[in-house]
């Protein structure tokens, strides 16, 4: 089953090199200034049927006391049960473009001793970017994917019921100060590394807006000049300038999965002729003692007799000479020694070792 798969793997990218595969700049690149802000705050949730935290939780007790302070409640923190109070830290991703009034959803998560949130209400809570200020308010009824139940002897679990989310549960109180629409160029940032990339994607700009606007500093960044026509409007030369289509090259890589057996080779992957020889041996050694047990009213004992099995056997591979300057041969010629997952690895290695294998090894 392995040789059909490795064969079925090879075919396709084999077969894929023939054709015309369009990737649109989007799908390899991000604009530069367009991303999230991750945004973070500590709280507390209340109203847990007591699964909250613990007595011994100091920092929960101590929010607990000076949240009541606040509000003008004088209270005994010794006297205080915080069994249905949880304490808990509050994310959320804030995207680039959103403005006072906007929602986002926050995740909640337990940072005590709480068995489970479930039927938990977040108190307001800030949540500050890494620049120490408050960009949004956070609170509402929680909603737990899990649940956590049990007693002294048994308990019983789905999930997870220390974590759970708020969809719209914060709302913008401050904008990121970021004008994108007065910008002079835009930055694309590449998630490939690789000249042939990267120069395709420069001749593609600049040939479908009929003017020398892309240039590339180092080999993932490309600067992008804002025509005339567009500037203040960049939604509509944005929204073209992603749609634009290149074929990305790549550098030839093999790479190993080693805890799965899993190898994948990529279209560019070449050898040199190679002659390979492949087999295991097989030793196996097995005792089976006997007990030898004297005639009646003999004056012998019983004793026991080892009895020692051995065998050996050594599979005989054939030297197989690969001439292949492509995968498909390479994958051909290894398929015809029966080669599995497991040998594929060890021949690869080999084959690097010797200078055969044109290719970047990689084992993760």
């Amino acid at each position: 089953m392995w040789q059909r798969i490795l064969v079925f793997v090879s075919v396709f990218l084999f077969s894929s090199s023939s054709w015309v595969l369009g990737v649109r700049i989007k799908d390899i690149a991000q604009v530069s200034g367009v991303r999230t802000n991750q945004l973070i705050g500590y709280g507390l949730v209340v109203g847990l049927s007591g699964t909250g935290d613990k007595s011994n939780t100091q920092f929960t007790i101590q929010s607990l006391v000076n949240m009541l302070e606040n509000m003008g409640v004088r209270v005994d923190r010794n006297s205080l049960k915080v069994k249905n109070v949880a304490a808990v830290m509050v994310t959320a991703q804030m995207p680039v473009s959103a403005r006072p009034g906007s929602k986002l959803d926050v995740t909640v998560s337990s940072i005590g001793d709480a068995s489970s949130l479930l039927g938990g209400v977040l108190l307001q809570t800030p949540l500050r970017g890494i620049d120490g200020k408050i960009y949004a308010l956070a609170q509402g009824s929680l909603a737990v994917g899990g649940f956590s139940a049990g007693g002294e002897a048994a308990t019983a679990a789905k999930n997870i019921a220390t974590v759970a989310r708020i969809p719209g549960g914060a709302i913008v109180e401050r904008g990121i100060p970021f004008d994108f629409s007065k910008q002079e160029e835009i930055t694309l940032n590449l998630a490939t590394f690789d000249f042939s990339t990267t120069n395709q994607i420069l001749n593609r700009i600049n040939s479908s807006f009929n003017a020398p606007l892309a240039s590339a500093p180092n080999i993932s960044t490309v600067k992008v000049k804002i025509p005339e026509r567009f500037k203040n409007n960049l939604i509509p030369f944005l929204a073209t300038l992603e749609n634009l289509e290149i074929n990305p090259d790549t550098p030839a890589k093999v790479v190993v999965d080693e805890k799965t057996g899993t190898v994948v080779l990529g279209e560019h992957v070449t050898i040199s002729p190679v002659a390979i020889s492949h087999g295991n041996l097989h030793i196996v050694v097995q005792e089976l003692p006997q007990v030898s047990q004297p005639e009646s009213f003999s004056q012998g004992e019983t004793t026991v007799v080892p009895r020692t099995q051995l065998g050996v056997k050594e599979e005989k591979k054939n030297l197989v000479l690969l001439k292949g300057a492509t995968i498909q041969e390479l994958v051909k010629g290894l398929n015809a020694m029966g080669a599995t997952p497991r040998d594929l690895i060890s021949i690869l290695r080999t084959l690097k070792a010797a200078g055969a294998l044109h290719a970047k090894l990689e084992i993760i």
